[in-house]
């Protein structure tokens, strides 16, 4: 039975690069005479900032809670979530999962519930729970609140 031929990958790995590309460059390098620097530096960068737009599911008025419903909660969701909550540590936002058992992808064994934990958000399944709605509001969840739907960029015109 014949081998299969080494993938691109393969023949550059066993000579210390990621592809075979780079390992034919840097061998026609060293046939020219020049000396190999391969990935010895690094550049640093800041990537740009992007200003973004939260649009919140269900904020509950009565108590400054905001719920967010979730069927599928991918990196993208996961990471802007991070940095809301970083950014406007006043705000609640809570998730209501269609299932929070499930893993946040096939490679890993974390579950949307152990993300939340993990990252002090609450979350239920399938409904709100009662006791999120009967919660009293607090001072700092309303005046987050009330700057998110009095906020300018927010104010409805009307036609």
């Amino acid at each position: 039975m014949a081998r299969k031929p080494k993938t691109s990958a393969q023949v550059g790995a066993e000579n210390g690069f990621r592809s075979g590309l780079e390992d034919r460059v840097a061998a026609e390098l060293q046939a020219l005479g020049y000396a190999v620097a391969y990935e010895e530096y690094k550049v640093a960068y800041v990537r740009p900032a992007r200003p973004s737009k939260y649009t919140p599911d269900f904020p509950l008025l009565h108590n400054g809670i905001i719920v967010e419903t979730k069927g599928r909660f991918v990196t993208d969701d996961r990471q802007k979530h991070l940095l809301i909550k970083k950014q406007h540590p006043d705000l609640d936002i809570r998730f209501v999962f269609s299932n929070s058992r499930t893993r946040i992808s096939k490679q890993s064994w974390t579950t949307y519930a152990m993300w939340c934990e993990t990252h002090g958000f609450l979350y239920a399944d399938k409904i709100i729970p009662k006791e999120w709605l009967d919660e009293a509001p607090t001072a700092a969840r309303m005046e987050a609140l009330s700057q998110l739907i009095h906020s300018p960029k927010n104010a409805k015109v009307s036609q």
